[in-house]
Formats: structure tokens, sequence, C-alpha cells
């Protein structure tokens, strides 16, 4: 492999025990997602060389580092990497936390110990089973025995895969659900056999997958011309012997190098589009003259409005769920608190949902990425 799909950091200067326990637990929980610390995934113990690129998932924590180098810290929450402060005892947040890291939700060792830990990172990288979603774009009339050939093996390295014969109930509205779960997919797998663009819905879940910002990536047939609309995507090219003819499965290494190649596709997927998030928040922010503090635990931005106000908001990448507002009113021990997210794509059904809900949780509050600026010039908590 050229280079590392995901990339974390243990940064300051951590007990060697903690240090063993955390690397410990996370390479023991990637193992489920056929990933390897420092292979597939990048481990770093010191803040000059971690340099993650921009175009990955990417979370460091800070343990016990009150006195780091402060230009090295700027620059990774300017560039919205998530950074969890851990002290070794909440009691110790002063001593051990650097003055930048101190507004966040900082760990304390003693309490979260090396399982909360590693999970608290993980979740920053996108990696908890939750987090990781592929849809499968396919002509059921000509892949559908490779289709679900790869849902068998992308689950089992735990991905929520949607693949259309398994993930509707019959009563619901098809093509109305069929765009929500692609909204909340970080990946459209397209098995691009010789007629694939000639079927009205996957050509539409191409172009709409192009249009929310979600990366593809193209398995393509030996026997389909590539279109010039897929020139810009990711791909892998399948050859005659890797495709049984008689059944349409595919050969183990092809799935295999199918499944690799989309780890990769997803984790630039999921740091592109949650970067762009931050960074639209970050813009309407500063257009009201406030201020990005960073982005710490859960990917929470810490943003600091104008006459002092301090809020956290939550951005999804993704659709927003019940979930989402009851762990950011939680998570965010009292404060004000506003999830942000795009609504474009999501269901009439979904939004009506979730509008109802906010009227009903007065912790935390629902704010579209296109009204941040406006909701936050006025922001007031809801009684």
């Amino acid at each position: 492999m050229d280079s590392p799909l995901y990339h974390l950091a243990l940064l300051g200067d951590p007990p060697e025990q903690a240090r063993a326990e955390i690397e410990q637990e996370i390479a023991k929980a990637i193992q489920a997602f056929g990933l390897r610390l420092g292979h597939e995934i990048s481990w770093t113990l010191n803040e000059t060389d971690f340099r993650p690129d921009e175009r990955r998932c990417s979370a460091a924590i800070f343990f016990c580092a009150p006195h780091v180098r402060e230009g090295h810290l700027q620059d990774f929450l300017h560039r919205g990497i998530p950074i969890l402060p851990v002290a070794s005892a909440l009691n110790r947040v002063t001593e051990e936390v650097p003055p930048l890291l101190r507004p966040f939700n900082c760990l304390g060792y003693d309490i979260t110990g090396p399982v909360r830990t590693a999970t608290a990172l993980l979740e920053c990288a996108g990696l908890l089973p939750r987090q990781r979603r592929v849809f499968v774009s396919y002509r059921r009339d000509e892949a559908r025995a490779a289709a679900l050939q790869l849902f068998d093996e992308l689950s089992a390295r735990l991905f929520e895969v949607f693949l259309d014969t398994h993930g509707i109930a019959p009563a619901d509205d098809f093509q109305s659900m069929l765009w929500h779960k692609l909204c909340d997919s970080d990946v459209l797998l397209m098995l691009d056999t010789p007629n694939y663009f000639e079927s009205r819905w996957t050509n539409a879940e191409f172009g709409r997958a192009l249009a929310k910002g979600i990366s593809v990536l193209r398995v393509g047939w030996p026997d389909a011309t590539p279109s010039r609309r897929t020139e810009t995507v990711s791909r892998v090219e399948l050859i005659g012997e890797e495709i049984d003819i008689v059944s349409g499965s595919l050969a183990p290494e092809a799935v295999q190098r199918i499944c690799l190649q989309l780890e990769g596709v997803r984790s630039q997927s999921h740091a592109v589009r949650h970067k762009s998030l931050v960074s639209r928040v970050r813009n309407h922010i500063e257009r009201i003259q406030g201020e990005v503090i960073g982005v710490g635990r859960h990917k929470a931005i810490y943003i600091r409005l104008p006459m002092d106000k301090d809020i956290i908001g939550y951005p999804v990448v993704g659709v927003p769920t019940s979930r989402t507002l009851h762990d950011a009113a939680i998570n965010a021990a009292g404060k004000s608190v506003a999830v942000v997210y795009d609504p474009v794509g999501i269901s009439r059904d979904w939004l009506d949902h979730l509008n109802w809900l906010g009227k009903q949780v007065s912790e935390a509050r629902w704010v579209t990425i296109d009204e941040a600026g406006w909701i936050f010039a006025d922001w007031e908590p809801q009684a």
C-alpha cells in the first residue's frame, strides 16, 4: 500500500502504560475492519511527525502535554483535525492540558480508561461501525450476484451496506427512501456493467452522489466501455477471469481488491465531507465576526460567537437522527448546542420528523448549513 488510509496520533507525554493500553485497544478494534495499525492506519507518537493527509480521516489525542508547541497545535486546530485533550485525572486538566485545548471537553484517563479513550479517538476518525456506510448501485439483470457477494463481504467488515433488495421495507416510499439512504452513505459503489447508464435509476444514483459530494468507486466489468462521466472517480478494473460466467460471482481476490480500495475511497469521502461542513461553518462564523476554536471530541466544533457567547456545533455527515440530537445534548454538558446538517436529498417525512423533534428538545437545536450564519447571528438557547 502506497500510503495509509487513516491517520491517528497519540501525542504529548502519556505514561508508558497508558500509551500501550490505548494502542492495544485501537489495534484490537480495527481488526474487525480488516485494518492494521501502522499499515492501513498510521500511528504517530510525535506532533512534529504528525502530518496527516487532508484527504484522509484523521484524529489525535493530546495526553499530559501542557507545554506542547502552540504552532503545531494551532495548525491542527485550523485544519479542523479533531483533537482529544486527555489528562491523567480531571482535577489535573489545568496542569496537564495546553491552554488552547482547555475550552474543549477534556477526558480524565482515570475515569475513561483505555477502552473509552480509544473509542473516542476512533469516533473522531470515522472508525466506528455505525459510521461506515456504503451504497451499492447496480443493475439487477447484470450484476445481482456480484452485488450480493459484495454486500456480504462488506457487512463482514462492519460496513453498513445499502442494497435495494435489503434496505427498504415493502411499505416504504421506495424512491424517497432510496435518495435518503444515498445521502446517508460515504461511498457509492458503482458496479459498471455494459448497460449501467441505460437505467434511469442507476444513472440518477450516480449523478446525485456527485451532487451530494459522495465519492464514487467504479468497479468496471471487462466488457463495459467506461463513460466519460466516470473519468474523475476512483476505479477498480475487473478482468474476464475474475467473473464466473455461469453464476456472475466475483473471484475472491477481486472482492478483496475492491474492499481495500473502497476503504480508501471511504476515508477520503468522509474526510472531505466533514472538512467541507467545518469549513462552511467557519465561513459563516467568521462572516458574523465570531471564531471557530477547533474540533474536539465527537467531532464537535467549538465556536465563540460575538459578545463571547460559546456554543458547540455538531456537524452531521449524512442524515441526522434522534440519537444525533440526544448525543449532542448529553455530550455538551450543559453548553449551548447546535446540530448542523445539510438537508438536500433527505426525505420530506424525515425532515418533518426532525422539525417536530427539535420542538420537543430544549437542550439542542437543529441548524441547516445554509442558514448557519443567519441563525448564529442571533443565537439564544431554546427555552
